[in-house]
């Protein structure tokens, strides 16, 4: 079966029977059917007349507003529904899930999740603390089509908390409890565990995540079956793995003697760097890399690091899972990037930053439509038997882009759609525009 159409059913079954049930979900297909199609921006206002002139169903606006604004969405199980679509989501035995977080600045002194935030990715002529919602994303890094890509698959909303202590900040009437990152990565990958059971977790960090602070946690609750790939900090000290000696008193060594740090020994090491050919960064590169496995006392563990040289700098990737190889822990590693291009996917071509919604129910609503909507794009493209061309290829870049699969897509929909009649039962059909508007954009 098609994964459009069984995507539909499934959504279907998630709203109760009612007449007033299936009208909220034809309108949450229709509102998806609204992002998906690269018209316009992903504004309440705008999918209420992209749903009108595209698809012929004319809502009212209040109802459409409140809609956008229920509380009754059943987000959780759409989200196992879309989990368990991923066809083939395991890459080399083992779940790749990247974790980051970003900012989306805002105006408005009333939207929800909005506080005063330290942007540290900042141009010149941006301020430094915009005024902005910081979310914490979790995807899955995947191999689609011969590229990498990441499927989000789970956010939460960060709150400081100096902003919890300033203002009650409230959800459905319930106070918000501060929670680190940490504690919320955590609480999202526990969710992601429930579905994806009995197998191996390889979380692809930056170095701010890759700490005890996160590993700790994920192995109280998955075991020695979670592990961390993140970049080493320069100044992190190492330590030969601890050897045996019989007859010393005391309990054993945890540690060996102190090796020196990341940046002494990749200065010790540099001479030792093999080349090996690898995909990274969308094509076939040569580099030039070192392993070791030392002892790392911020994990706690014996930890494997591989030293990557370039022309003029390094960096060193430290991984707690010592079966990975050196190829397999530089391109894991290249491929976390995916997430930042993610952020911009859903940002500026879904269209999530312009939204104007206030309330907290709208705006986890819209952004949970966002992120799902390039979900289903990605788990479409998964599905085709070849990758969509390039509409604007160079000689460097060849590979299929993100908008190439959205509208790729979008022809589909502006065929038959998910397969399903989303108009009023009872009002006679109107005549969409969808096709002859996505034969203009094709």
């Amino acid at each position: 079966m098609p994964i459009l159409p069984a995507l539909a059913t499934q959504f279907q079954s998630l709203f109760p029977a009612t007449d007033h049930g299936q009208e909220r979900w034809r309108w949450f297909m229709l509102t998806l059917q609204a992002i998906l199609v690269p018209i316009t921006a992903s504004r309440t206002s705008n999918l209420r007349r992209t749903i009108a002139t595209l698809f012929g169903v004319e809502i009212a606006q209040s109802r459409y507003y409140t809609f956008m604004a229920s509380v009754k969405l059943a987000w959780e199980p759409v989200w196992e529904i879309l989990w368990r679509a991923i066809p083939d989501p395991l890459t080399d035995g083992r779940l790749l899930l990247a974790v980051d977080d970003s900012i989306n600045p805002k105006t408005g002194r009333k939207v929800f999740a909005c506080q005063t935030t330290f942007d540290h990715a900042a141009k010149t002529n941006q301020s430094q603390f915009p005024w902005a919602q910081t979310i914490v994303t979790v995807g899955l890094l995947k191999i689609i089509h011969g590229r990498w890509c990441c499927l989000p698959l789970a956010f939460a909303f960060y709150f400081r908390y100096l902003t919890l202590h300033t203002r009650c900040v409230r959800v459905r009437g319930e106070p918000q409890v501060f929670q680190t990152k940490f504690a919320q990565v955590v609480a999202l990958i526990v969710r992601l565990g429930a579905v994806f059971t009995a197998v191996p977790v390889l979380v692809v960090c930056d170095s701010w995540f890759g700490n005890n602070g996160l590993l700790k946690p994920l192995r109280q609750q998955f075991g020695t079956r979670a592990h961390l790939l993140s970049r080493l900090r320069s100044n992190a000290a190492l330590y030969e793995l601890p050897t045996p000696t019989p007859g010393r008193p005391g309990r054993p060594r945890k540690y060996g003697v102190r090796a020196g740090t990341a940046a002494q020994l990749a200065t010790t090491l540099h001479a030792e760097a093999q080349h090996y050919t690898l995909h990274l960064y969308g094509r076939m590169r040569e580099v030039a890399a070192v392993e070791r496995v030392v002892m790392l006392k911020t994990l706690r563990c014996p930890v494997r690091v591989v030293w990557v040289f370039r022309r003029t700098q390094w960096v060193a990737l430290v991984t707690t899972d010592l079966t990975l190889s050196l190829a397999q822990i530089v391109e894991y590693y290249g491929a976390r990037w995916k997430i930042e291009a993610g952020f911009r996917e859903i940002k500026q071509e879904i269209g999530s930053a312009e939204t104007q919604t206030r309330t907290a129910e709208a705006v986890t609503n819209h952004l949970n439509f966002c992120m799902a909507a390039t979900a289903i794009t990605w788990i479409y493209g998964a599905q085709l038997a070849k990758a969509p061309p390039r509409r604007y290829a160079t000689t460097k870049r060849t590979e299929y882009a993100f908008a190439d699969l959205r509208r790729r897509l979008a022809q589909d929909l502006g065929g038959e759609g998910f397969g399903i009649d989303c108009a009023d039962p009872g009002k006679p059909p109107q005549n969409p525009l969808l096709a002859a508007v996505m034969a203009l954009v094709a």
